[in-house]
């Protein structure tokens, strides 16, 4: 199974290389995938996205790991949530300013971002950018993350996003096509 998507995702991308599709942003905009993952599902939805776009990928790590038990960071979660905590970084980006539009990842944890996608967004200045959000999730969908993005980012266009069931995210074409169709591609 997942050989056979493997090469459907390649062969997708081959043929619109040869089309001329692949590697360039609308208006030779710079585009940036920025993602948190903690399973890894939105991580395969990310690649997927910077693949097809010809996008940098960026992973938001959080200095302190979540707990890999799922009571525990769903717990975890819903305290940091609920205090508006920001956890530390690893990294930075160093210059989140050059890019032009952003697609932002993140599992959707009690109905928006994680806390990491949080500390990521308040961190940057992105008046003016186009920010993009896709979410994992296992039933929530959306949430009501695209408002708190709006809300860490005033300045920022936030455009309409996309949810991408958590445990489908490697066979996510058509949400992903859809996600890249929007923003222009």
């Amino acid at each position: 199974m997942k050989t056979k998507t493997i090469l459907l995702t390649l062969t997708t991308l081959f043929a619109a290389a040869e089309s001329g599709d692949a590697q360039t942003a609308p208006n030779d905009k710079k585009v940036l995938v920025a993602y948190f993952s903690h399973s890894g599902n939105t991580r395969a939805v990310a690649e997927r996205i910077a693949a097809a776009t010809g996008a940098d990928l960026f992973e938001i790590v959080p200095q302190k790991p979540y707990p890999a038990e799922y009571r525990a960071v769903v717990d975890q979660a819903r305290r940091e949530i609920g205090a508006d905590y920001r956890p530390a970084l690893k990294t930075d980006l160093p210059d989140a300013g050059r890019y032009d539009v952003i697609y932002i990842g993140s599992p959707c944890w009690w109905s928006t971002v994680a806390p990491p996608v949080a500390t990521f967004l308040a961190a940057h200045d992105f008046t003016g950018k186009t920010l993009i959000p896709f979410m994992t999730h296992e039933g929530s969908r959306m949430g009501r993350s695209e408002t708190d993005i709006r809300r860490l980012c005033p300045g920022a266009t936030v455009r309409s996003g996309v949810p991408i069931r958590g445990s489908g995210a490697a066979q996510a074409d058509r949400e992903i096509r859809q996600l890249v169709e929007a923003a222009g591609r």
